[in-house]
């Protein structure tokens, strides 16, 4: 089953479970559009890599509004963000954990050989690919600004 028959597949059990289903409803809804709208504008079917980078990036406009959200102090709106990002974890890949991003960037920097700051491009290139969608691309890079700069 792909990812987008999985959507539609919890969709209809979201609608069928009413109230307790309602903020999970309208995640897939947002996530099905998202993934359409981002079709048409590539103007092609996507598989479920694709899908993935969609949701990621959704992933990560929330927790963009979620800071944003906690610095004006509004904590109905963070929760609702929270709930949000619940649904949406159930369709990413299992993330990884600070320190298993610290360790791929460890081994990357010693294979391609870096050596202070200038090599950041060279590390992000080919940090990137191995956590697309398994992790946030801003702790990715304060993790390697970390590793380059001690």
């Amino acid at each position: 089953m792909t990812l987008k028959d999985r959507l539609v597949e919890d969709m209809k059990v979201a609608m069928k479970a009413k109230e307790e289903g309602k903020v999970r409803l309208s995640v897939i809804r947002m996530a099905r559009a998202a993934i359409k709208n981002a079709e048409i504008e590539k103007k092609m079917e996507f598989n479920d890599e694709q899908v993935i980078e969609v949701l990621a990036r959704e992933m990560k406009l929330r927790r963009d509004a979620l800071e944003v959200f906690g610095q004006a102090d509004r904590p109905d709106s963070v929760k609702a963000l929270e709930e949000e990002m619940v649904v949406l974890m159930d369709y990413l890949p299992q993330q990884l954990s600070e320190g298993d991003i610290r360790q791929l960037v460890q081994e990357t920097v010693a294979t391609v050989g870096a050596q202070s700051l200038k090599d950041l491009g060279k590390v992000m290139g080919a940090v990137t690919p191995k956590t697309k969608g398994r992790a946030d691309g801003k702790l990715v890079n304060q993790i390697v600004r970390e590793v380059l700069g001690a």
